[in-house]
Order: C-alpha cells, then sequence, then structure tokens
C-alpha cells in the first residue's frame, strides 16, 4: 500500500515545475477561502479591469497612450452605469415593492387554483398532496417576507457598503489598467523560479477568462434586451423586473433558466389565466431560452471552454458553495481550470505500469 502511495507521489510530484504550481494554487484557495469577503471590490475590479482591457487596447493601437486610453475608457464606463443605475434600478426597486405587496393575492389565487383541481381530476390529484404543497408555499412566502424585513434592517450598512464600493472599485480598475505590466512584474517577483508548467495553464486560462468575462456581459446584455421586448410588446406587468432576472439567469448555467421560469410562468398564469397572451408569452420565451443556448452561446465561447454539462452543473454547485456568488461566477472559468491542470500535470509511467488511477 505505501509503495504504491510513494509511487504515485513520485510520479505526480518529481517535477519541481509540478510542486510549484501545486503550491500555487494551494496558496490561492486558501487566500480566497479566508479572505474571500474582503476581497470582494477586488474580484469586481479585476472582473471589470478584464473586461474594459480590449477597449483601452484598440485605443493604444490608435497611436493613445496607455494613460489616456485607460482615462477614456473608465470615465466612459462610469458614465454609462451611473446612467443605467439612474434609469433602471428605481423602475427594478418600484416594480420590486409592487410584486412584493401582490404576492400574498398571487398566493390566494394560487391556492383557491390548486384546491379546484381535486374536484376536476379526482384520479389525478390527491387533496392532501394539495394540501401540502399550498402549505409549502405559504412557508416559502413567510420565509420571503422575513427575508425582506431582514434586508430592511439592514440597508443602512448595505448602503456603506455600496458607496464603498463605488469609490475604491472604480480606483482599483484606473491603476489595474493603467499600471498593468508593472503590476505583472513585480507579482512575477514573489513566484517561484520553477514555473514553467504554472505560466502555461496561465497562459491557457488568461485568453479563456478574457473570453468568459467579456461573453457573459455581453449574454446577459443581449438576453435581458430580447426578453424585454416580447414582455412589454404583451404587456406582462414587471417585465423589467422579470427581464433583469432572466437576463442574469445565464450566469448559473442551466440550473439559471429553470429556476426564473418558475415566476415568468407564476405572473404570467396571474395576469391572463390559460388564455392565448398567456400561451404566446411561453413560446416567445421559449425560443429565447432556445437561441441563447443553441445559437447565442456556440457563438460567443466559441473559443472559452469544452466542458460537459454534468461537470458545468457539478462547479456550478460545488463552486457556488463555496464561494456564493463569486463561485458561481468563476464556476466555469475555475472547472476549465482544473481541467488545464490535470492535462498539463506531468506524468511519469515506471517498469511499463499505467500509474494513472
Amino acid at each position: 500500500m505505501f509503495d504504491v502511495i510513494r509511487r504515485w507521489y513520485k510520479s505526480r510530484f518529481s517535477d519541481p515545475d509540478a510542486v510549484a504550481l501545486f503550491l500555487l494554487l494551494l496558496f490561492g484557495f486558501a487566500i480566497i477561502w479566508w479572505f474571500g469577503d474582503l476581497l470582494g471590490p477586488f474580484l469586481v475590479a479585476l472582473v471589470l479591469a478584464y473586461l474594459l482591457e480590449w477597449p483601452v487596447h484598440r485605443l493604444e493601437r490608435l497611436g493613445l497612450s496607455r494613460l489616456l486610453a485607460t482615462s477614456l475608457v473608465v470615465l466612459l464606463f462610469i458614465a454609462c452605469m451611473a446612467l443605467l443605475l439612474l434609469g433602471l434600478v428605481p423602475t427594478l426597486v418600484v416594480q420590486g415593492v409592487n410584486l412584493a405587496k401582490e404576492a400574498p393575492t398571487m398566493l390566494a389565487h394560487s391556492q383557491e387554483f390548486v384546491r379546484t383541481l381535486p374536484d376536476k381530476y379526482p384520479e389525478l390529484v390527491d387533496i392532501s398532496l394539495v394540501e401540502s404543497v399550498i402549505d409549502i408555499i405559504r412557508q416559502r412566502i413567510l420565509g420571503l417576507g422575513e427575508s425582506l424585513v431582514a434586508a430592511s434592517l439592514s440597508s443602512l450598512v448595505s448602503i456603506v457598503t455600496l458607496l464603498i464600493y463605488f469609490i475604491l472599485v472604480p480606483l482599483l480598475v484606473f491603476f489595474m489598467l493603467k499600471d498593468k505590466q508593472s503590476l505583472l512584474g513585480s507579482l512575477r517577483r514573489f513566484l517561484p523560479r520553477n514555473r514553467a508548467l504554472a505560466r502555461r495553464v496561465w497562459l491557457e486560462m488568461n485568453d479563456q477568462i478574457v473570453n468568459y468575462i467579456r461573453g457573459k456581459v455581453v449574454e446577459i446584455l443581449i438576453v435581458g434586451v430580447a426578453t424585454y421586448l416580447p414582455f412589454a410588446f404583451l404587456g406582462l406587468r414587471y417585465s423589467v423586473l422579470l427581464a433583469v432576472a432572466v437576463g442574469f439567469s445565464v450566469l448559473i448555467p442551466y440550473i439559471g433558466a429553470v429556476v426564473v421560469t418558475v415566476p415568468v410562468t407564476m405572473i404570467g398564469l396571474f395576469q391572463w389565466g390559460l388564455t392565448p397572451e398567456f400561451a404566446w408569452l411561453m413560446v416567445l420565451y421559449l425560443v429565447i431560452q432556445g437561441l441563447d443556448g443553441n445559437l447565442l452561446v456556440p457563438v460567443l465561447f466559441s473559443e472559452a471552454v469544452n466542458l460537459h454539462p454534468v461537470a458545468i452543473i457539478v462547479a456550478v454547485l460545488f463552486f457556488g458553495g463555496l464561494w456564493g456568488f463569486w463561485g458561481v461566477f468563476f464556476a466555469i472559468p475555475l472547472a476549465t481550470l482544473v481541467k488545464a491542470v490535470i492535462n498539463a500535470w506531468p506524468r511519469r509511467e515506471e517498469g511499463g505500469t499505467n500509474l494513472n488511477m
């Protein structure tokens, strides 16, 4: 037994580059595990820096200095975000408050509808099952109300946190873009000398992370706008709130689309019932979801990742459970990192015996 372990360890960790890569991964995991909450502004700034590097680079190719290109891009981004927040956030707040007020009425109508099912379909629907479903829905609504009250009590802390983000994040993004080369040079000073394997994995992952972040932002915008247009055309209530939810649902592959379908269906049923308008709503919504999964995602992420759906779902559940929102957001790049490390890790066969375990 010990001989097998010794041979396995020797085959995997005899290369100094492999040991350096393992220690770097272990150190990075420990930093995020222990200081993930404190690094929130840094992670937001890092994502935005990846997103804005492309326009900065394009302006540099046109002849602008790095400082001027960075200043123009960051100022333009701040202006766009301010206009978006001023135009979108008030609408989201109003629709969210109205939906919370109307939730008890929607629950009452849902209970009445569900209670009529045993009379209409006595062979298919059990009354005890109906009552248990109603109790579960009621408990969920009450739990949501308690969460909203707790959130309102901590709103002052949330406002302070947002102010910190609004001040620190633009500054971090500006300096990350302006001093990119000097920051990377300073970081290399702390890396081990035997980092050839780590460098190879990093070069592969860097391109994929850039493509992934840029593609996700574009996908959120396209799916959100494409969802809002038919919702508004049909006159669906809370169309802006639902469109934003559908747009951000693409952050969680497969699972997000299933979860966000529930409020869209419930609000459509409450507003129209089983009518042609509701049928058109569901048809258009399913068409958008189909186009997103079968056309938009392959176009945006053709060079990003090549992972099996099961691996993606497992990565979302695992990294989301570890690091919350950021774990979900970076689940696919992290899964790709694991795959790249496994593929690049050196192996050595001894005596013709296959040690791949």
